[in-house]
């Protein structure tokens, strides 16, 4: 039955091929694409949100104090425990780096698990208080979505990258209901080099999600009103774009350095009791932390500025406006430990929904100081929503993502001037000291980041060295002589000979002309050995080494070619720059067909 299917699938894909272009197809699969990354969006939201709801509503309040403690940790000990169990061996990734990761070195191919277990283990995490965000979840399913449709119709890189883009789109859009902001995260992160036509499928998916997510779960993430911006606060909001700057690069440097902790600890369940119990921690004297965090931003934007403080331990504190900017500095930097914990502690989920809500305690905490002195009055929503945007755009380093998004869910279009300023200090603040995002920072230092501005490098670091490897040479034994080789030398097409030892590992090299002229000419050469024989090779190439480091070894030696080895010292074969050049050509020509 099952094949009898996949047979008529196949022959529907090939009468589609005949009739149908790849770019009128592109289209038609983005409108797929739009429709199921929305339905994916709604139904994560919705089921995070059913949890979080049963957890919250259906106990007494007395008891959730207590109860904080253990949510947290239960909530990521499922997700660790479903990953484990249900996927069985599978690779899981969570973040937006995975997705980066796999245009640059995996053809776009995103594992189709990820369509559903993203949902699931993030809503697990999440929904039981989890302190991180559910949009990288959400943008990694609709990618799989995109990855896996393109792929099942046999599409080319470009196209199933663009359906991959569609679908991390879809993801975004879905999640806040702004299909611009949707439209914008997928250039600015995933398509960093793209061309006007690719604007139509990334509209038609990101639009399509919006819609269907809206049908479904019509509850907006934040609604305010603003009557605009006064230009006496202009010093204000540049003076808080440079504190959002500094503090992102904060949050960039930690970020590092806790999974540099965690990534020590092999066991996952250690990481799951240790992350799981600091959250719960971290929740009884920070009850803000619960969840994404946004309940608490848009209680500030309705104006209860005490809310913040009103349900925690030091709620007798709340009519104090000092004690109220205090505790949610404290907040803040308990939001970037306990959402850091959360992912590298087995939790599923990202720092877009974290960056969010530390920009926005940052700006409520910036104008809400700044009225306390009596020498100014801020409009506390206005600096929310600018540090929201500021935030975003400095960890992300995407600002127009964080510009648009802003501006869409919260409807505030007239602060337009100075989210564009607030966004771009931040930005080229975190830019100028991190040079790269928290989503590209590991995979630049890996060489394997798709850069266009230095094209050159980025073409190498694209290349595996298997794929150039070239072993089609004739091996000689140390103990063997010229005349014992004759005929496989003079019959050779290669002009060097690798000298191996029984236990495969090189010895030197020997180049075609010095044995001719021993076979033509030189008698006394013809009976020793090529172990007497052999030269140094200029270098040697080790097989985990990247491309960038085998250019630099030929251009400092001057040389053509150079053996291959593994970690062992065994040959493996050789690289010549002609085989690199050729694959350097094959991958020039792919990328130029990256978004035609």
């Amino acid at each position: 039955m099952r094949g009898r299917l996949l047979k008529k699938l196949e022959n529907l894909n090939k009468w589609r091929m005949q009739k149908i272009s790849n770019r009128n197809f592109l289209v038609l699969l983005a409108f797929f694409v739009g429709i199921v990354g929305g339905l994916a969006a709604a139904l994560l939201k919705g089921l995070t949100h059913f949890i979080a709801s049963s957890l919250q509503d259906d106990v007494e309040w007395h008891y959730k104090y207590s109860l904080y403690l253990v949510f947290p940790l239960i909530g990521i000990f499922l997700s660790v425990l479903f990953v484990r169990k249900m996927l069985k061996g599978q690779k899981f990734e969570h973040g937006i780096t995975p997705i980066i990761y796999s245009i640059s070195r995996k053809s776009s191919r995103i594992e189709f698990h990820n369509v559903y277990s993203q949902i699931v283990s993030s809503a697990l995490t999440v929904g039981f208080g989890g302190s991180c965000g559910l949009e990288a979840p959400i943008a990694y399913s609709g990618s799989a979505i995109g990855s896996n449709m393109a792929r099942f119709f046999g599409l080319s890189y470009k196209e199933v990258t663009m359906l991959l883009a569609c679908g991390a789109a879809a993801g975004i859009s879905g999640a806040f209901n702004s299909p611009i902001a949707g439209m914008i995260f997928a250039i600015e992160i995933l398509l960093t080099e793209f061309s006007i036509p690719a604007f139509i499928p990334l509209l038609i998916s990101s639009a399509l999600a919006a819609v269907i997510s809206k049908l479904l779960y019509s509850e907006p993430l934040f609604h305010t009103t603003t009557t605009g911006w006064e230009v006496e606060a202009l010093f204000f909001y540049l003076l808080l774009a440079v504190i959002i700057g500094l503090f992102t690069v904060y949050f960039s440097f930690l970020s590092q350095a806790v999974k540099q902790w965690f990534a020590k600890i092999s066991n996952p369940y250690n990481k799951v009791w240790l992350s799981g119990i600091s959250l719960g921690v971290l929740i009884f004297v920070f009850p803000a932390l619960y969840g994404e965090g946004y309940l608490s931003i848009q209680q500030i934007l309705d104006g209860r500025f005490d809310s913040i403080l009103k349900n925690s331990l030091f709620s007798d504190y709340k009519d104090i406006g000092w004690a109220v900017m205090i505790y949610t500095i404290l907040t803040l930097f308990g939001k970037s430990i306990a959402s850091l914990f959360t992912i590298n502690g087995g939790g599923n989920g990202g720092v877009f929904g974290p960056s969010l809500v530390m920009g926005g305690l940052i700006g409520f905490a910036f104008a809400f100081g700044m009225n306390q002195t009596g020498l100014v009055q801020l409009n506390v929503p206005n600096f929310v929503m600018a540090g929201m945007a500021g935030a975003l755009a400095g960890i992300m380093h995407a600002p127009l993502t964080g510009i648009f998004l802003i501006a869409e869910i919260t409807g505030g279009y007239t602060l337009m001037v100075p989210l564009m300023l607030v966004v771009s200090i931040s930005y080229f603040i975190n830019r100028a000291i991190m040079k790269h995002s928290i989503y590209t920072k590991v995979l630049a230092e890996s060489g394997d980041l798709i850069s266009y501005e230095d094209k050159d490098r980025t073409v190498l670091s694209m290349m595996k060295l298997r794929y150039v490897l070239e072993t089609n040479f004739v091996r000689l034994h140390p103990k063997e002589t010229p005349l014992d080789r004759q005929s496989d030398i003079i019959h050779s097409k290669r002009n060097i000979f690798p000298i191996v030892d029984d236990e495969g590992k090189l010895i030197g090299i020997i180049y075609s002309e010095r044995l001719f002229a021993i076979l033509l000419g030189e008698q006394e050469g013809k009976d020793k050995t090529f172990a007497s024989l052999a030269q140094k090779p200029n270098d040697m190439i080790v097989e985990t080494e990247h491309m960038e480091v085998v250019m630099g070894k030929m251009n400092r030696d001057d040389v053509w070619i150079l053996p291959v080895v593994n970690k062992e010292g065994q040959y493996l074969g050789f690289v010549s720059k002609s085989s690199v050049f050729n694959k350097y050509r094959g991958l020039l020509v792919r990328q130029g067909m990256y978004l035609e």
